[in-house]
C-alpha cells in the first residue's frame, strides 16, 4: 500500500504540474484579447445604449449615417471581390512564374503595409486626379475618379490587396505541379483543371484573404479621407462620419455608429467565416 502511495505521487504532482503549464498560457491569452479586444469593444457598445433605445435608432437610422453605411459596406465588398479575382491571379504569377524583377513586384506587394494611409491618400488623389498620370486619361471619357466614390473603391482595393496575395502564396507554393500534369494527361483542359484540382483547396484561403481584405477595407480612414471629397450622399464612408461626430463633440452620435459599424463588420465577417469552412469541406 505505501508502494502505491509512493508511485502515485509523482504521478499526481506530475499532472498538476501538466495542468498549470496548460492554464497558464490559457489564462495569458484570455487576459490579452480581453484588454485589447472585449473590454475596448464593451466600452463602446456601453457608451452608445446611453441615449436610449428611441435615439439609438434614430441616430443609427438617419439619413447621412444610411448612407455613409452604404458606401462604406458595398464599396469595400466590391474591393475584396476585385482583389479575390486579381490576388489570385498576382499569387499564381509571383509563384509559378520567373520573370525579371520577379522579386521586385514581390515586395511591392507588401507597399500598402508599410506605407502610411495618409500618404498613400495623396499618392491616389494625385495620380488619380484630373491631372494625374491615370485620371487624366479618363477625363475626356467624363470618369472622374479622385473625389468620387470611385476614388474610394481604389484606395480600399490598394490598401487591402496584400492581404489576398499573402494568404494565397504559401499555399500556391505548397500545390505540386505534377497534379496538374497527370489532370493534363488524362484529358482534362486547363479550364478543367483549374476549376476542379486547383480550386477546391485554394477556396478556404481565398475567403480567408476576402475576410481579412474587407475588414481592413471597412477600418480604413487615412487614405480615404484624402483621396474622397466626404460629402454625405456622395462618398462619405462611417469611418469618417464618426470622425465628423467627434470634431462637432457628439460622442454620443459617434459611438452609436462606431457600435452598428462593429455588429455589421462581425456578422459580415462571420457570414464569410462560414463560406470559408464550407470551402474547407467542399476542398476535402
Amino acid at each position: 500500500m505505501i508502494d502505491q502511495l509512493r508511485v502515485q505521487q509523482p504521478l499526481t504532482k506530475a499532472s498538476r504540474k501538466g495542468i498549470n503549464s496548460v492554464s497558464l498560457p490559457w489564462s495569458i491569452t484570455i487576459s490579452y484579447l480581453a484588454l485589447m479586444l472585449f473590454l475596448p469593444a464593451a466600452a463602446l457598445i456601453a457608451k452608445s445604449v446611453t441615449v436610449g433605445p428611441v435615439d439609438f435608432w434614430r441616430i443609427a437610422t438617419s439619413q447621412v449615417a444610411l448612407s455613409a453605411y452604404n458606401v462604406t459596406f458595398l464599396t469595400a465588398l466590391l474591393a475584396a471581390s476585385v482583389n479575390g479575382l486579381m490576388g489570385t491571379l498576382i499569387a499564381w504569377v509571383l509563384v509559378r512564374y520567373k520573370f525579371p524583377g520577379r522579386k521586385l513586384v514581390d515586395a511591392v506587394v507588401d507597399l500598402p503595409f508599410a506605407l502610411p494611409t495618409s500618404v498613400a491618400g495623396l499618392v491616389l488623389a494625385t495620380v488619380y486626379s484630373e491631372e494625374g498620370w491615370i485620371g487624366q486619361l479618363f477625363a475626356p471619357l467624363g470618369i472622374k475618379i479622385a473625389f468620387t466614390r470611385l476614388g474610394v473603391l481604389v484606395a480600399m482595393i490598394f490598401i487591402s490587396l496584400p492581404f489576398v496575395v499573402r494568404t494565397l502564396q504559401p499555399v500556391l507554393q505548397e500545390m505540386e505541379k505534377e497534379i496538374e500534369e497527370a489532370a493534363w494527361s488524362l484529358g482534362a483542359s486547363q479550364f478543367q483543371t483549374f476549376r476542379r484540382v486547383l480550386l477546391p483547396p485554394l477556396l478556404p484561403s481565398i475567403f480567408t484573404g476576402l475576410a481579412l481584405g474587407f475588414s481592413r477595407a471597412v477600418g480604413e480612414y487615412g487614405s480615404v479621407v484624402i483621396v474622397s471629397s466626404n460629402i454625405p450622399f456622395k462618398d462619405l464612408i462611417a469611418p469618417v462620419l464618426i470622425y465628423q461626430r467627434l470634431e462637432e463633440f457628439d460622442y454620443a452620435g459617434a459611438t452609436v455608429i462606431g457600435t452598428v459599424l462593429l455588429f455589421t463588420s462581425l456578422i459580415l465577417l462571420l457570414l464569410i467565416n462560414s463560406l470559408q469552412r464550407w470551402g474547407s469541406r467542399y476542398a476535402a
